[in-house]
């Protein structure tokens, strides 16, 4: 089982998919079905990661450069990245007591970010986000200066 996880992974998922839905779990590979599950439970926390991240440059913009703030394009931004981070939750519920921690991770990459799509911003931002998981996801939140 294990040489065919190596060799073909795509045929080997469909193999145990089949395995799981036939009760033989005797012949499934367990050990490489439990490491994938725990690599997908990884990667919808990184996913929230890199929408947060996306979502925090459109606020750096907002707080950093009136022109952007003043555009509807930089609202409109801020509201599709809440969207898409609010259909992750929905998806992965769990993930919100994680936020916290989840932002703190994605407010570095969100500086290192703007400071390169929109100049200099990393000297003028703080180590840790100024904002709280409740205040960057909601609607009614709009950063009015920098932070």
């Amino acid at each position: 089982m294990t040489d065919l996880y190596d060799r073909d992974f795509y045929h080997w998922a469909n193999e145990q998919a089949a395995l799981l839905r036939a009760g033989r779990l005797s012949a499934a590979d367990v050990e490489h079905i439990a490491e994938e599950l725990e690599t997908l439970g990884r990667s919808e926390r990184d996913d929230l990661t890199d929408r947060l991240a996306a979502l925090l440059v459109e606020l750096i913009r907002l707080s950093h450069h009136p022109m952007w703030r003043e555009s509807g394009s930089g609202r409109n931004a801020v509201r599709l990245r809440r969207r898409q981070i609010a259909r992750v939750l929905r998806w992965s519920p769990s993930l919100r007591s994680q936020l916290e921690s989840i932002l703190a991770d994605a407010w570095g990459d969100a500086v290192l970010i703007a400071d390169r799509e929109t100049g200099p911003v990393e000297s003028d931002s703080p180590a840790r986000c100024p904002w709280t998981a409740r205040q960057v996801l909601d609607d009614g939140f709009w950063p009015d200066t920098a932070p």
